[in-house]
Parts: C-alpha cells; structure tokens; sequence
C-alpha cells in the first residue's frame, strides 16, 4: 500500500483546507485510515480516523466539531476536510492505514505541511 498525502498550505486564522490523502496498491488490505500532525517541537497527534467503508469517522477532541473526514471509493482517497482553521492546528498532517487487526498503523504516507497565521 502507498500513501500520498496532500493539500497542505498556508492559510490565515478562521481559513479552511482540504488535505487529500490517496491510496494505491493493494488497498483490499486496509481497514481504516487515520491522519496524524506534529508540530515543531511536539509529539505526532493523532487528529482522526475513518473506516475503509467510509464509516465510523472518530475525531480527537481537538479538532471535533471542525474536521470533517470522508472517503472518495472511486478515488480510493480520504479526504481530511478542516473549517476554521487556527494558529494551534500549524503542523506537518501525515496519513497512514491499518488492517484490522493488528490496529498498528502499517502503512504511511509523507506528510504535508499546514501553517496558520493569525
């Protein structure tokens, strides 16, 4: 499986971004696809997942309410969605897919970078 990641940008505070992250290869294989951001200095965070199916979106609390994710079948890509943007959501979003079982994450793709002026 190979996972690329894109759609990052530079925005200003209150903006939004859609972040694209578009799998290839064996795909039957996964079952779910999650993104993750680290910022300078910080631990990678996990911001949220979704079910190959396109269900079962869960959210960090962090960014509930404003992220929004969402799977193209004909594309086999998640889309991770991002409304009011702000300065705290500033870092490198990488996405990565599992299998069911384990719940590792196996496969990742490069990250892409998310800055937010105030």
């Amino acid at each position: 499986v190979q996972l690329q990641a894109s759609g990052g940008g530079l925005v200003q505070a209150g903006d939004s971004l859609r972040l694209s992250c578009a799998a290839s290869g064996s795909t039957f294989g996964i079952y779910a696809v999650g993104w993750f951001r680290q910022a300078p200095g910080k631990e990678r965070e996990f911001v949220g997942s979704i079910s190959w199916s396109g269900r079962n979106p869960f959210y960090a609390d962090s960014v509930k309410g404003r992220f929004t994710l969402s799977k193209d079948h004909a594309r086999d890509t998640v889309y991770l969605q991002m409304n009011n943007l702000q300065p705290e959501d500033t870092a490198v979003y990488s996405c990565a897919a599992r299998k069911n079982k384990p719940t590792t994450y196996l496969w990742w793709g490069r990250g892409t970078q998310v800055t937010v002026s105030s």
